[in-house]
């Protein structure tokens, strides 16, 4: 089915977004990795800090740190908005991402954990959340040599989408699937031995509702049924900035999970057994997630 013709207004915002944003990109481009996402971190903390999703990271932090003061919950904030920049001035420099060479910007921890999983030769989703820069993660499982593809939300403007896709390709797996109506994609991929790059810590008004900080959260559930159907391993990879752009990605051992033959029950379980560690991975330095997701209900 194809999709709708979209309106002369439409093409015309799309592309008016799609050209202020090139426009940055462009000049990231020019000025380097490094000092792009330096200039990114000050456009994080001193423009992107000032827009209506402040709100929204401050209510979320208030909500997830009761213990912590105002200047706590600030400082964790700035980090935040600092980090988010320089994600975004990064994209124009995905290419210059590795875990090999002496100017390698990521260092793996656990490669050992990495390789046992490959020799078992089955599916394995890596998953994870939206920490430090979230592309360093496929990039990383590729680099190591899990074939695959990554599981996207592509944004709503056309032409940004399709520039995003052919970045990630450049160091990540060429096969990116977007996360609506893709259950048949990730299930074909699974069973074919390969891997699934995927981010769990968004809303997802279709999921299911399990604790996550305190609150039920809608989760995504693919992970978990994929897991239970196809006997595909789990395997948490958290990401790290360890210092402009330089990172740090460490390989969790396979979430282990004893199914009790209680299909609905077992999906929800898991469920809650994933969103419980990618918890415990955001509680260990808040700073590095993005708060700014409507991941609870009002």
């Amino acid at each position: 089915m194809a999709a709708p013709a979209l309106s002369f207004s439409r093409k015309l915002r799309h592309g008016a977004e799609a050209a202020i944003f090139f426009a940055f990109m462009a000049l990231f481009r020019v000025i380097g990795l490094d000092a792009a996402s330096a200039l990114g971190g000050w456009i994080g903390r001193h423009v992107f800090s000032r827009l209506p999703p402040a709100k929204i990271a401050r209510d979320n932090l208030a909500a997830a740190f009761p213990e912590k003061s105002p200047a706590e919950r600030d400082a964790i904030m700035t980090r935040m908005w600092d980090n988010l920049g320089r994600v975004v001035a990064e994209y124009a420099h995905l290419e210059k991402f590795g875990v090999g060479g002496p100017d390698a910007r990521i260092r793996v921890a656990d490669r050992a954990g990495a390789a046992a999983v490959i020799a078992r030769g089955q599916g394995v989703m890596f998953v994870s959340g939206h920490l430090a820069n979230w592309e360093m993660m496929p990039i990383t499982g590729h680099a190591l040599g899990f074939d695959g593809a990554t599981v996207v939300r592509p944004p709503n403007n056309p032409l940004v989408a399709r520039w995003l896709e052919r970045q990630r390709a450049l160091r990540g797996p060429k096969d990116q699937i977007g996360k609506h109506n893709a259950m048949r994609r990730m299930f074909t991929q699974l069973r074919g031995g390969k891997a699934l790059y995927m981010l769990v810590d968004q809303k997802l008004d279709e999921g299911i509702a399990v604790p996550f900080f305190g609150r039920d959260a809608m989760t995504t559930h693919a992970p978990a049924a994929l897991a239970l159907k196809l006997g595909a391993e789990l395997v948490f990879a958290s990401n790290r900035r360890i210092g402009g752009s330089h990172f740090e990605v460490v390989i969790h051992p396979p979430l282990a999970f004893q199914p009790s033959g209680d299909e609905p029950r077992d999906i929800r379980d898991l469920t809650a057994a994933i969103t419980a560690r990618m918890e415990e991975i955001v509680r260990d330095d808040p700073g590095q997630w993005l708060w700014i997701h409507r991941r609870w209900p009002r």
